[in-house]
């Protein structure tokens, strides 16, 4: 059975944002949309660009590279519906947001 594993405080990611975490080697990208928190596969679907590092606009993240838009809650791409990136189930446990890998 998998475990969730803790990658920030709540405090790191504030509302509106998303940061870049590193879990077993695999770069995650965290964000908060209204309080709540999504985690998904960093790497663009397109042309490997850190999502994580793109603006988040209510819950879609455009690829700071080439402008490919995905949902944070879906993991689905806003440009082209065939492509998506993997989504990970969140927990909140206090100040710590963990993942489920």
């Amino acid at each position: 059975m998998a475990d969730f594993i803790r990658v920030a405080a709540t405090t790191e990611v504030t509302p509106g944002t998303g940061v870049v975490k590193e879990i077993n080697g695999q770069p995650i990208a965290l964000f908060n949309v209204d309080g709540t928190y999504y985690a998904i596969d960093n790497t663009c679907a397109h042309r490997g660009g850190p999502l994580g590092e793109g603006e988040l606009a209510g819950d879609v993240v455009t690829c700071p590279w080439h402008g490919w838009e995905y949902s944070v809650k879906t993991g689905q791409s806003v440009n082209n519906p065939s492509a998506c990136v993997k989504t990970f189930q969140v927990q909140v446990d206090g100040e710590d947001i963990k993942v489920l890998l």
